[in-house]
């Protein structure tokens, strides 16, 4: 029997009806306790977005539970405000060096400890991992001392001290970001055959080759979505920014929301526009790289 025969008799067959799981007391509860969950994270984003379309002469005569005085002016005034435009390569200069930087580190570490057996393998992967246990405030006054004693050349830094510097929040960010990416990484490495490795080797491969051509082609679905988280991150990042930063110029875009602040008075319907202006790339970044994100979390959860 050939093999068009059998497509034939199998596009005439009838499908077979699907069974539709059975609404039970526990799956209602579970479905309206997801979409409770839902709208609350949504809520917060939708009424950000609801507010900075309304102009402020409005909402202070009807309140912010009403509708009306639509308006793109506040767009176009924080933009020219917060001086969006400069900030933006601000934290573009930040967080890609950083992401880039964090990975490259982090994959290799993950690459030595999953790949090698040593008797401080698991304590280095618990030194790594344990600097995200640590609150960033407790290391607020050490860094601080820190950065403000380094020296820089001056074509890396106009102050030329690692102080108010785009080095030193690479650096921090770069730092705090390390041990998540190792402790993902580590773990997916972990679960690739060892019968690559015993390959490559047969070959004539070098560790850096087992690194770069056999390990890291392999986790690209790995990188990928650690790449979207540290962007999110990192790119959202304030508190190291207002603390190690004191030049306004050089301040990123999440910190140069406080010039939409006033001293006396603070227009909420503006300060609603700065951030759904500052939220745009992040939204971006996410949707283009969402496909790989989503695959490298499911194969991440299926292996090992």
């Amino acid at each position: 029997m050939s093999t068009a025969t059998i497509a034939r008799r199998t596009e005439g067959e009838p499908h077979a009806p699907q069974r539709r799981r059975k609404l039970t007391p526990l799956r209602l509860l579970l479905h309206g306790f997801l979409i409770v969950v839902s709208l609350a994270w949504l809520f917060p984003i939708a009424w950000a977005v609801l507010t900075s379309l309304r102009s402020y002469d409005y909402t202070a005569a009807n309140g912010y539970v009403s509708f009306g005085g639509w308006t793109l002016d506040n767009y176009v005034t924080a933009w020219r405000t917060a001086e969006f435009g400069q900030h933006f390569l601000n934290s573009v200069y930040i967080t890609v060096p950083a992401v880039l930087l964090t990975l490259f580190l982090a994959s290799c570490v993950a690459f030595v400890i999953a790949r090698f057996s040593w008797k401080l393998n698991i304590v280095l992967l618990g030194v790594f991992t344990a600097a995200n246990l640590l609150p960033q405030q407790a290391l607020l006054i050490p860094l601080f001392r820190l950065f403000t004693e380094v020296p820089l050349p001056e074509f890396m830094s106009d102050s030329e001290l690692l102080y108010d510097s785009y080095w030193g929040l690479i650096l921090v960010n770069v730092a705090f970001q390390c041990g998540f990416c190792v402790f993902v990484l580590s773990n997916y490495m972990k679960a690739l055959p060892r019968d690559l490795y015993e390959a490559a080797m047969v070959d004539g491969a070098s560790i850096w080759r087992q690194y770069w051509q056999v390990t890291m082609p392999l986790c690209r679905p790995a990188l990928a979505a650690l790449a979207t988280l540290e962007v999110t991150w990192i790119y959202n990042e304030f508190f190291w920014a207002t603390v190690l930063m004191r030049t306004g110029d050089k301040f990123p875009v999440t910190s140069s929301l406080n010039n939409l602040r006033g001293e006396f008075f603070t227009d909420n319907n503006l300060v609603s526009a700065g951030s759904v202006l500052v939220a745009i790339p992040t939204l971006v970044i996410f949707f283009i790289l969402q496909r790989h994100f989503v695959r490298g979390l499911t194969l991440g959860a299926s292996k090992g």
